[in-house]
């Protein structure tokens, strides 16, 4: 598969996840991670993945926006990790959590495989091996 189809692939899936976050934030927090402390974190976070979604959709050739959608994502996840590590002690609903946590590492994975770096011949594409 092309890098493109893949960052593509992953800005569909960050709209996807963006919507859920914003629009079924009390169903994410209660139901699939067990806490509920932060009401507007989950719909932050949203915003967040929408925008990292339109940036990786927004054009059909590599490109130094596209590379930071890419990178948006990967440092999202990074903090999305940071924030599941720091609720983890208070889940209710551990299955959930566990499920959720191993789909971040998941969608980090496709992220940093996909994830260019500069090179003084331009913008190369890093691949997975």
């Amino acid at each position: 598969m092309k890098d493109i189809q893949v960052a593509r692939g992953l800005g569909w899936v960050s709209l996807a996840i963006a919507a859920i976050e914003i629009f079924g934030q009390g169903t994410v927090e209660r139901d699939l991670l067990g806490v509920d402390e932060h009401p507007l974190l989950v719909p932050a976070l949203g915003v967040r993945e929408a925008v990292a979604g339109v940036t990786l959709l927004s054009g059909h050739t590599i490109t130094p926006t596209l590379a930071a959608g890419l990178w948006s994502r990967v440092a999202g996840d990074a903090m999305d990790l940071a924030l599941l590590a720091a609720a983890a002690p208070r889940t209710r609903r551990p299955g959930g959590f566990v499920a959720n946590t191993l789909l971040v590492l998941g969608l980090t994975g496709g992220s940093t495989s996909s994830t260019p770096s500069a090179s003084p011949a331009g913008w190369r594409w890093r691949r997975s091996t």
